[in-house]
């Protein structure tokens, strides 16, 4: 039987679109690019993996009198369902790294407070009470005139305001998709090595990314300053937000050429387009590749100084990061992972077998362990039901909390130290440490080290091995106040760590988490640095050891001044230790301590950003 082929259709004359017509000789897409904001640095080439936010919208509803209650009973459920949902967001923050975390975890605790007795619940009940609207419609109406007020204030920061704006409206969508049983945006289809492409993406979607799968991200909202793009650059995904008509253009699987340094997306990229892509990454891995050969190199200046470069530690899980990076040690093990998430405490055997792998792993370099920092806000809902929720307070940073509580509950405390005595019995002397965690006055050292000994005399009644010199016992300086009165605090503690982020904070009374305040948050404050340069000199006098263990620590730009106000122990993000060592390796004691005399004499932060920026500048050209 004869079957009579189908003609090929004449691209010249056929009335179908042309990509119809041209099925059979497909021509090459022309390459397409789309300039957006350059989010956080770096290359990606991979095909576009296209995902978009189930919608959220409800059609306005009304209900009758007799309905309120029920609408009532939907909303608080769909409050009880959303505080969960928000709880499991802030178990991720273990394995994301430590910029990350400081970033969503204020997100996550204001999200958390809106969920609770806020306005925006508040409202929403009394416009179902008294407008008879459904529970998504008086959520939706109350959210959106929250939103109106925070974008109407009279303020110069209104990225500011569109984020806190946003905060709002996002608690509203997942309230909404509660109450809907609409469901969340999921990653779990997206290819390896793709290239996510969105409307826009939530903070909360960028917690839940992947950085070892994803190759780069692109949308076509948001901007640099938002909680996304702190995230992502946390992530060191490669992303570019803000690139308008990117959806139109973008189809599932068409290859792209992401440049979050250049904040450009190339469609259908052209053969030199990939060449020039191919090549940026491979000079990104030999960047990589030089800063991995630091690690066997010691952290010296160019005179012979000596810079101890060690890590901070969230979870077990980055011991591996840690050797990686070559960190000579611990500088500040976060104990808060034992107490999360669980419903009971951790006793002193459940504490030994967690430090105990922890200090073995780290081959006699120092392990310093920070005994709990709790204060009502992180999610522990063990300790919190041993407390009143009347003794939380509404502000966690400014009441019982750090040594503060631990004093208040010494069980805590003396389980603590008991486990970590034991566990430094186990490894070479000085290998094992404990830091106190907001101490403001000498009276909290001094009430501890009396509970420290008393435990010690207690586990060697019981017959168990101790070290012969107990472990050091330290204190951490993270307010003004512990910081004036550093000198005093000397006398009772071992060593210093000071926690930067902290001391900036309450120095400049500035929650970073808060969008209408977070552009006042600056490190290189004259006010900061004075208080950083008084707790060194008073740790310094008797010769006792001091380190940073802040976000300045991380960054090379600032090692220079650090070194020059006389620190010599820097802790910080595994990741942050090669560039960090790079830059110590390039510096003269001498001259930093000549740079950090003329930074001191200046009172505009401004001037100082100059002076930091214009020295890392001409030692980077020296190098």
């Amino acid at each position: 039987m004869k079957i009579d082929k189908p003609e090929r259709p004449d691209p010249k004359t056929d009335p179908r679109p042309a990509a119809e017509a041209g099925r059979r000789a497909p021509r090459r897409a022309k390459e397409v690019l789309i300039k957006g904001i350059p989010v956080a640095p770096g290359i990606a080439i991979g095909a576009v993996f296209d995902t978009t936010e189930p919608p959220t919208e409800a059609p306005r509803r009304a209900v009758a009198a007799a309905a309120v209650d029920e609408e009532k009973a939907r909303l608080a459920a769909a409050v009880a369902a959303s505080k969960k949902q928000v709880a499991k967001l802030k178990t991720r923050l273990s394995v994301l790294p430590e910029e990350a975390q400081e970033e969503l975890e204020p997100l996550l605790d204001a999200y958390a407070l809106m969920l609770g007795d806020s306005r925006l619940i508040r409202g929403a009940r009394k416009r179902i009470e008294h407008e008879l609207l459904a529970a998504e419609t008086a959520v939706s109406d109350e959210a959106e005139a929250i939103a109106e007020v925070i974008l109407a204030a009279k303020d110069d920061d209104k990225a500011g305001l569109k984020r806190r704006a946003g905060e709002v409206r996002e608690i509203a969508r997942r309230l909404t998709r509660n109450l809907t049983q609409s469901g969340f945006r999921s990653f779990k289809e997206v290819p390896e090595g793709a290239i996510l492409v969105a409307e826009e993406l939530t903070p909360a979607d960028a917690a839940l990314l992947d950085p070892s799968r994803i190759a780069g991200v692109a949308t076509e909202e948001g901007g640099a300053d938002g909680h996304t793009a702190i995230m992502l650059r946390a992530l060191g995904i490669p992303a570019v937000l803000g690139a308008p008509g990117l959806t139109e253009a973008a189809h599932r699987g068409d290859q792209a050429v992401l440049d979050g340094a250049a904040g450009t997306v190339a469609l259908h990229p052209t053969a030199a387009t990939l060449a020039h892509a191919k090549d940026q990454l491979a000079a990104y891995a030999r960047e990589r590749q030089r800063l991995g050969k630091l690690r066997r190199l010691p952290s010296v200046t160019t005179d012979g100084e000596h810079v101890e470069l060690v890590a901070n530690m969230e979870i077990p899980a980055e011991l591996p990061l840690i050797a990686q990076a070559g960190a000579q040690g611990i500088g500040l093990l976060r104990s808060e992972f034992l107490f999360m998430n669980r419903e009971d405490l951790p006793d002193e055997d459940d504490q030994v077998a967690a430090y105990g792998p922890i200090v073995e792993a780290m081959g006699g370099d120092p392990v310093t362990i920070r005994v709990l920092d709790w204060g009502g806000e992180k999610d522990m809902e063990a300790l919190a039901e041993g407390i009143e929720p009347s003794h939380i307070s509404p502000n966690p940073a400014l009441g019982l909390r750090g040594i503060r509580m631990l004093l208040k509950r010494p069980e805590l405390l003396e389980a603590q130290f008991a486990a970590i005595l034991r566990v430094a019995a186990t490894a070479p002397e000085g290998a094992v440490r404990v830091m106190l965690p907001m101490v403001t006055v000498p009276e909290e050292v001094k009430a501890a080290r009396d509970i420290y000994d008393r435990v010690a005399k207690r586990l060697r009644r019981r017959g168990e091995k101790l070290p012969e010199k107990l472990p050091e016992l330290g204190a951490m300086i993270e307010t003004p106040g512990a910081a004036l009165a550093a000198d005093a605090i000397a006398l009772e503690a071992d060593f210093f760590a000071i926690g930067t982020n902290d001391l900036a904070m309450y120095t400049l009374a500035v929650d970073r988490g808060d969008a209408e305040v977070a552009h006042l948050y600056d490190p290189l404050h004259p006010a900061v640095l004075r208080l950083v340069q008084f707790s060194t000199e008073a740790a310094l006098r008797l010769r006792m050891p001091v380190s940073i263990c802040g976000e300045m620590a991380g960054n090379p730009r600032l090692v220079p001044l650090l070194l020059g106000l006389g620190i010599r122990c820097l802790s910080m993000n595994a990741s942050a230790i090669p560039r960090v060592k790079q830059a110590v390796r390039a510096l003269d004691i001498g001259d930093c301590a000549r740079f950090a005399r003329r930074v001191m004499e200046q009172s505009d932060p401004a001037r100082i950003r100059e002076l930091v920026d214009g020295f890392a500048t001409g030692v980077t050209e020296r190098g």
